[in-house]
């Protein structure tokens, strides 16, 4: 391997980087200017190779100042192939807190890093029985101005990241520590065109450099509010009885601190000491989860704008990297804390998801421990070249929320065996996990990655993942590449706690099995089977020295024991005779669903047209195509998600100062589900209605103009207009009685920005 030419090392080290670990992803990203030359080289051939390739996407720190997000990252990683944001479910609730779903494969299924590391914090907050929470997702705890770049791993390669990845993997890399003292102050402001709609305003603060030959540092800091959307926004659409109208998007007041300590112990050793605070409050905005009618305190509090909800999130990790000739090493310890605090919302029925005081609040702590590493060593055997890649990771979870577990299970004479001290609110789960992957460099045109990891969780067993990706070379700018996985998720610590209770007077209770009197209870359930799906692709890609680049993938995914809110009764309570009599209530349980299967397209095309390999201008495009998204047994979509969204862009870089950015996206047909959560025919329920509720979400398109100029290298403005066009959406109600018209799409607004760095 040590006498291959410095260019195809390199090309195996970034392939290597692609289709394993993300700590192995880290690495490449963590090394500074004081690094060895061929590392650097790595790191550039990586994102050349990662960008738009199958089932991989790279957004760089010159795509996020060219098209700054107004606050969340997702708002920029929407734009790559196979994302969209959507909710957990077809339910509709919480519609305009939609998160990163890759290959439509749910938002829970889409596992977020920062820096190679997990991150939970969304864990912390309670699963609704429709399998949503009322969360803006992991995407915001890393501000823009700190990224170098995000990774976006989408397909069979995610699979060696464990439990929650079976869509993929969103890697966030913060900015590292470099050889001369740097720092830069960001602003951003949005203004909204239409009044009803809030704007955005954000500050950030980066600083980083030596503090002696061996020591370096990076901090970075953060401010930022998104405000939320006026109740008039969606009045249109309140209901004769409701009082409150369909909630806009919920603001968000940030407020981040991260520093980094690193220690060159020598040339082949180096030490990180990381720890970083920040706090989520949210503005509100009226939502609720299930209520169609709202109340007078959800108005009250959403025309204060009150905070609702807060959640702080502390982290701390110490990393080890070190270098042993040829082979190379990394080791976490890492810890992740969160409490999450909120006004108490309702458990049960119609109250589900809906503030019940002003006053009363509860908080739940999420504690995540995580130790992990990997060894990576080339070998060559006989002609073949191989990059081993041997890891480890062990992940204990704490969860305590003795709010969530307070609805009382009592009616209809009681749950039988039901703990009265109901576990205190608290549980917990470890996995552990080994894997290896080796990365076969067979001849000139074949690559070959076959890798296996395999998991013990504590409540669910033993879980094998095994993987095989295939590229095969039909010539040097023409690829073939193919891949399978088997992966898996485990049930959250809501959904397997037999103390979580959701209770229903009998409007929740599915028709096949009404009410017997008392309602019906829905219990968490210790004995679920992890969810697993079967997930290949195949592939074509074209990369020529030109600088064009096509590519198209079909993805077809096999899912299995989703885990939802069953249909079928497991018991009934005993029920109390005598004179006045209390008739029994149901029980149902979390259950393993049979079958589903998401499948589609995606695929982009690239195409410099003046300058050398686009250096003047290009035309970027991307596209994803929903082929199936549904459950196979039912019939109903897993999620609602357009059938198709293509991303393009025009990137015209006018003068050596001067950028200019078109961007297009179009949203193809959104179909919602014809039944409801207890599996019931929405059209029996609405009648004369039927329509309202199966009403789809039409086609649409939105643009985007941008600018940046460079003042100096380090002082730069920019400034732009989203949504070009005013094309506007509106909810026209929460929950599933809105049909497909779950969410907002704001109207025109305009940004401007400024970096002023050193």
């Amino acid at each position: 391997m040590s006498s291959a030419p410095l260019h195809r090392t390199a090309l195996s080290a970034s392939i290597a980087l692609l289709l394993s670990a993300p700590a192995l992803a880290q690495s490449v990203s963590d090394e500074t200017s004081r690094d060895a030359v061929e590392l650097d080289t790595v790191r550039v051939t990586a994102e050349a190779i990662a960008r738009q390739a199958l089932g991989t996407s790279v957004i760089t720190v010159e795509d996020i100042e060219r098209r700054p997000p107004a606050n969340d990252l997702s708002e920029l990683i929407r734009t790559m192939p196979g994302v969209n944001l959507t909710g957990n479910s077809s339910s509709g609730q919480y519609g305009n807190n939609r998160q990163i779903d890759l290959r439509g494969m749910g938002p829970e299924n889409t596992l977020i890093l920062v820096d190679g590391k997990p991150v939970g914090s969304r864990d912390s907050i309670r699963m609704g029985r429709s399998g949503e929470r009322n969360t803006r997702g992991d995407t915001n705890w890393v501000p823009a101005e700190a990224v170098e770049r995000i990774e976006v791993l989408r397909g069979p390669a995610a699979a060696r990241y464990g439990s929650g990845a079976s869509g993929g993997v969103v890697n966030i890399i913060t900015r590292r520590p470099t050889g001369d003292l740097t720092g830069s102050l960001s602003l951003f402001g949005q203004v909204p065109q239409h009044g009803d709609e809030g704007g955005s305003q954000r500050a950030g603060v980066t600083l980083s450099g030596p503090l002696t030959d061996t020591l370096s540092f990076r901090v970075y800091g953060n401010v930022n509010k998104t405000d939320a959307d006026s109740l008039d926004l969606n009045a249109d659409y309140l209901t004769d009885i409701g009082v409150t109208p369909p909630a806009g998007r919920e603001g968000v007041r940030n407020k981040d601190v991260n520093a980094l300590l690193r220690w060159d112990i020598n040339e082949a050793h180096v030490v990180e000491f990381e720890a970083g605070t920040s706090r989520q409050g949210n503005i509100f905005a009226g939502d609720r989860a299930v209520s169609l009618d709202g109340t007078p305190l959800i108005t009250e509090l959403a025309e204060q704008g009150a905070e609702t909800n807060r959640m702080y999130r502390n982290s701390g990790a110490v990393t080890h990297r070190g270098r042993w000739g040829d082979a190379s090493s990394r080791v976490t310890l890492a810890f992740e804390g969160t409490n999450n605090t909120r006004l108490n919302e309702g458990l049960a029925g119609g109250p589900e998801g809906s503030i019940g005081s002003a006053t009363e609040s509860s908080t739940s702590r999420l504690r995540n421990y995580a130790v992990d590493g990997e060894v990576s060593l080339p070998t060559t055997i006989g002609a073949t070249e191989h990059i081993w890649t041997v890891g480890f990771e062990h992940r204990d979870s704490e969860l305590e929320d003795p709010y969530s577990m307070s609805q009382s299970g009592g009616n209809g004479g009681g749950i039988p065996g039901l703990d009265p001290d109901r576990g205190g609110g608290k549980a917990d789960a470890q996995t552990s996990a080994v894997f290896v992957e080796d990365n076969i460099y067979a001849g000139e045109r074949w690559i070959v990655t076959p890798g296996v990891r395999f998991d013990h969780h504590s409540q669910f067993g033993n879980n094998a993942s095994p993987s095989l990706s295939v590229q095969f070379a039909l010539r040097e700018d023409l690829k073939l590449k193919g891949g399978v996985a088997r992966a898996f998720k485990a049930p959250n610590l809501y959904q397997s706690n037999p103390n979580y209770l959701y209770y229903t007077m009998g409007f929740g209770c599915p028709d096949n099995f009404a009410s017997l009197g008392s309602g019906c209870y829905v219990l968490g359930n210790a004995d679920l089977d992890a969810e697993t799906s079967l997930n290949k692709e195949i592939g074509i890609e074209w990369a020529p020295v030109s600088g064009h680049h096509a590519s198209l993938t079909y993805f077809h995914n096999d899912y299995k024991d989703k885990v939802v809110s069953g249909f079928t009764p497991v018991g009934q309570t005993p029920g109390v005779p005598g004179a006045q009599p209390v008739p029994p209530a149901r029980i149902f349980q979390w259950e393993n669903a049979p079958e589903a299967v998401v499948s589609g397209l995606e695929g982009n095309i690239n195409i410099p047209l003046i300058g050398d390999r686009g250096s003047v201008l290009k035309w970027n495009n991307n596209v994803t195509y929903m082929i199936e998204n549904e459950n196979k047994v039912t019939g109903q979509p897993l999620s609602v998600i357009p059938e198709y969204t293509v991303n393009t862009s025009l990137d015209w870089q006018a003068t050596e100062a001067l950028s200019l950015l078109l961007t297009g996206t179009f949203y193809g047909r959104q179909e919602p589900a014809t039944r409801d959560i207890n599996n019931d025919d929405r059209c029996d329920e609405a009648g004369a209605d039927c329509v309202a509720v199966r009403q789809v979400r039409d086609p649409y398109n939105v643009w985007g103009i941008g600018a940046r100029y460079r003042i100096t290298p380090t002082v730069s403005l920019g400034g732009g207009v989203n949504n070009l066009l005013d094309k506007r959406l509106f909810r026209e109600s929460n929950s599933q009685y809105a049909g497909a018209a779950t969410y907002n799409e704001p109207g025109r607004s305009y940004y401007v920005s400024m970096n002023i760095g050193f």
